[in-house]
């Protein structure tokens, strides 16, 4: 009999893996759900299991893997910035996770959180509750089809954004070493590099993944190269950006605003980024939407059952990948 162990994260589903798992896999597969949140947890946990699905808050270290008997451990979102993936091929463990189950999210919400900070919609919503009426409430506003607006890292998710900027009429520009200018130039998104990025965008969506090379490389000198209307918007993950270097700059008034669905710590502990009138923070929920949790669990489910049957899976992750 095969063994699951499914973190208790309220994005996993255990309905869905069950019914995936009953009727792609030919033998018994015992399913347990528990709290994953530290590396000592998984690798109590998943004693004598095949499978692990995890979530953001679930550590997959070394020492756990090395632990473990494992033949796959699957990361329920995209990114895989919490498992060791060098070390699981070491030990002959397949990691896989699921990249676009939620690209429309996660881009709906990227724009949605830029044009809540650029229409000042926060503080109009304030202004209105308290009982005026006043359009100077959310001054200064500037058009946006006058504005560039620069995408860090350029994924499907930015595609995405990028194609429903497309209609606002402002210049797109782009940074990423791994997409050449001439796939950008279908999306009418021109290739710059990272100073250039920052030099010319009023403003900026983060879509990086969190690697060695992308945690905090939105400094204090990329921030010092936007202007006192800048927006920065952060649907990737919190450590991509400094958030003392981001806070200083909302501070000294040097940007207008952020709009951040991922913080250096979640839930947020005392965070000065929340709460402020210049920031507009949601939960870590920009994949949501009931679809999208939908195809999450039946695309992580569709994994753990190929590696059962000895296939390769769809949501593999190549540790050699440059991305890593």
């Amino acid at each position: 009999m095969a063994k699951v162990v499914l973190s208790s994260f309220a994005m996993i589903d255990p309905e869905t893996y069950r019914e995936v798992l009953d009727e792609r896999v030919d033998e018994p597969v015992e399913i347990e759900v528990a709290d994953l949140g530290s590396a000592e947890r998984v690798t109590e946990a998943a004693a004598g299991a095949d499978a692990v699905v995890t979530d953001i808050n679930t550590p997959v270290t070394a020492e756990a893997l090395a632990a473990l008997d494992l033949r796959v451990v699957v990361r329920s979102a995209v990114g895989v910035d919490n498992i060791d993936v060098g070390a699981a091929a070491d030990e002959g463990v397949t990691v896989t996770r699921v990249p676009d189950y939620c690209t429309d999210e996660v881009a709906t919400h990227s724009v949605s959180l830029l044009f809540a900070c650029l229409r000042s919609l926060k503080a109009y919503d304030d202004d209105v509750a308290a009982g005026s009426w006043n359009w100077e409430a959310g001054r200064p506003i500037r058009r946006v089809s006058a504005s560039t607006i620069g995408l860090l890292s350029f994924g499907p998710i930015a595609q995405r954004a990028a194609e429903q900027l497309s209609g606002f009429d402002a210049e797109l520009i782009a940074h990423d070493p791994f997409v050449d200018a001439e796939e950008m130039g279908e999306y009418g998104v021109e290739k710059v590099d990272f100073e250039g990025l920052f030099d010319r965008a009023d403003h900026v969506g983060v879509y990086a993944p969190l690697t060695d090379a992308t945690r905090e490389m939105v400094d204090a000198d990329a921030l010092a190269r936007l202007s006192e209307n800048s927006v920065l918007v952060n649907v990737s993950r919190g450590p991509v950006v400094d958030g003392d270097a981001l806070l200083d700059a909302l501070e000294s008034g040097a940007i207008k605003g952020a709009g951040l669905d991922v913080l250096a710590a979640e839930p947020p502990q005392d965070d000065p980024l929340v709460g402020r009138d210049d920031t507009v923070v949601t939960p870590h929920a920009a994949w949501y939407s009931e679809e999208a949790r939908d195809d999450l669990n039946r695309s992580g489910a569709a994994d753990v059952a190929a590696v059962l049957n000895g296939e390769t899976p769809d949501g593999r992750v190549d540790p050699d990948a440059d991305w890593l």
